[in-house]
C-alpha cells in the first residue's frame, strides 16, 4: 500500500505561484509514474500532469508553459510548480501514484492505483 499526503495549497491572486508537494510512504515509488488531476467545483476530475520513472513529462494544454512537475526519488516526492496562475486553475488538486510505464494512457485516472486526498487550490482576479 502506498499513502500520498499532498501540501501546499492554499489562496493566491491571479498571476501568482505555488508549490504543491505530495510525499508517498509504504514503499518506494521511484519506479512508478506520478500524475496529478484537479477537480473544479461542478466539474469531472480532469489531468493536469504527469511524470514517468524515468523522467519523461506530460502535461494538459491548459496548463504548457505555467506548470512544472518533478519529481524527488530519494524524498519519494513529487512536485506541482504552479506559476501564472488563473482563477480558472482553482480547484482540488489530487496526486496520484501508479505502476504504469507507458505513455499512452498516463493521462488516464485508471492506470493510478493510489491518489491523495487532495489539497484546495483558489486563485483569486
Amino acid at each position: 500500500q502506498v499513502q500520498l499526503v499532498e501540501s501546499g495549497g492554499g489562496l493566491v491572486q491571479a498571476g501568482g505561484s505555488l508549490r504543491l508537494s505530495c510525499a508517498a510512504s509504504g514503499r518506494t515509488v521511484s519506479l512508478d509514474a506520478m500524475g496529478w488531476f484537479r477537480q473544479a467545483p461542478g466539474k469531472e476530475r480532469e489531468f493536469v500532469t504527469a511524470i514517468t520513472s524515468s523522467g519523461s513529462t506530460y502535461y494538459a494544454d491548459s496548463v504548457k508553459g505555467r506548470f512544472t512537475i518533478s519529481r524527488d526519488n530519494a524524498k519519494n516526492t513529487v512536485y506541482l510548480q504552479m506559476n501564472s496562475l488563473k482563477p480558472e486553475d482553482t480547484a482540488v488538486y489530487y496526486c496520484a501514484v501508479g505502476s504504469y510505464s507507458g505513455q499512452y494512457f498516463i493521462k488516464t485516472e485508471g492506470v493510478y492505483d493510489y491518489w491523495g486526498q487532495g489539497t484546495q487550490v483558489t486563485v483569486s482576479s
